[in-house]
């Protein structure tokens, strides 16, 4: 409901009518991405993101050149060999949360969608070694669609709010609650 949503962000609501959370179609790639994208560029996430997919994907045949693959599903991420891993660049820490997510969500029955619960799957995401609050948080917003997620450490809202910590972000958003992901 466009307009609840609008009248508990109050200013902001009224500068951005019609605005939505964005979602993602695999929650699973969602986090996956998310953390490539833990302390590197956007640029440099999206380099090793494209090598994963090019490396352990599916080809696809499109008239697109730059679409070539289809990202690789949980099950292969799951079995990925953490040296093939290690040789497309990414860190080894990271290479152990990609492979612990993507058990979980192959065979441990961890879901990454809407509907599922909150506390619960943010929970299970920092289980994972490798996956934080700025991961769960960012996972919840993205691929659980939850509107209150709030990646309080992310850079972007910390300089969008003008403050220097998680907790300032975090006191400052609290006038925002449940809307917190808009």
């Amino acid at each position: 409901d466009p307009a609840r949503v609008a009248a508990g962000l109050g200013t902001l609501g009224r500068q951005q009518p019609g605005l939505r959370v964005l979602g993602a179609f695999d929650g699973c790639e969602t986090v996956v991405r998310a953390i490539l994208g833990q302390q590197v560029t956007v640029v440099a996430a999206s380099t090793l993101a494209g090598r994963l997919a090019r490396r352990l994907g599916t080809p696809l045949a499109t008239p697109f050149l730059e679409l070539t693959h289809a990202f690789p599903d949980a099950a292969t991420l799951a079995a990925a060999d953490p040296e093939t891993l290690g040789r497309l660049g990414i860190v080894r820490t990271r290479v152990a949360a990609i492979r612990g997510l993507a058990d979980a969500v192959a065979h441990g029955g961890l879901r990454l969608e809407p509907g599922v619960d909150v506390a619960a799957t943010m929970r299970a995401l920092q289980a994972i070694r490798g996956i934080g609050d700025w991961t769960a948080h960012y996972a919840a917003m993205r691929a659980l669609k939850w509107a209150d997620a709030f990646p309080a450490a992310d850079h972007g809202v910390l300089t969008a709010l003008g403050v220097r910590t998680a907790a300032q972000a975090r006191a400052a958003a609290e006038r925002w609650r449940p809307w917190r992901a808009y």
